[in-house]
């Protein structure tokens, strides 16, 4: 896994990088640009919402968001990231934390409409993933959504088809989500598979 300092060095080039993979349909970013796409349009069926984005990067995804008039909060470890999506979005609430850790004290002030993560979360720990859902759903509005567009399977035997597949490129730092293992902690969890590699998981308030 990139560290902070990693992911600063791979800031500028991130956007290009995971372009390229998606282009390919190559793993592991594979479905991206769809994936976003997808978790635009239901954000943006809503209206003007608050929207909380963990592990914000370039701001990809919440910069369209915000240009729409959506009211934007974030949260991620890599200043230089940071300093990338303040440019772009200079009236959002964006705030520097180890997510790892949990969410930053200002964000837990707040409900949400949406929380989203998109290819951010596969750097925690199953528990720490469970630990972060659990949190993040405890700060939604009365009908809002959790949606996380990452490297995702149905089940195990899907991913370690993909890491046959994928051979030498897989990552083994990285821990996937796995659907029907992560949906016994969180039963109305949905997922949609957008690419041989990759989906969105989405937990409504209203199923909780």
């Amino acid at each position: 896994m990139l560290g902070d300092k990693g992911f600063d060095l791979w800031a500028d080039g991130y956007d290009k990088t995971v372009g390229l993979s998606d282009e390919e349909n190559s793993y592991p970013f594979a479905g991206y640009k769809e994936i976003l796409a997808r978790i635009y349009r239901i954000i943006l069926a809503k209206g003007e919402a608050a929207v909380l984005d963990i592990g914000f990067g370039t701001g990809t995804l919440t910069q369209k968001l915000y240009e729409q008039g959506c009211e934007v909060w974030g949260q991620d470890f890599s200043s230089r990231m940071m300093e990338l999506a303040s440019a772009k979005m200079p009236n959002a609430h964006l705030f520097q934390g180890d997510f790892s850790k949990g969410l930053v004290e200002p964000l837990l002030r707040n409900s949400y409409d949406f929380i989203i993560a998109t290819f951010s979360l596969h750097h925690l720990t199953d528990e720490n993933k469970i630990r972060l859902i659990q949190s993040m759903r405890n700060l939604l509005k009365k009908d809002g959504m959790i949606l996380i567009g990452d490297v995702a399977f149905t089940n195990r035997a899907e991913l370690e088809r993909c890491r046959k597949e994928v051979g030498e490129e897989w990552d083994d730092e990285e821990i996937y989500f796995v659907f029907d293992e992560l949906k016994k902690t969180f039963p109305n969890l949905i997922f949609d598979q957008v690419s041989f590699c990759a989906g969105i998981l989405s937990l409504a308030n209203q199923h909780l």
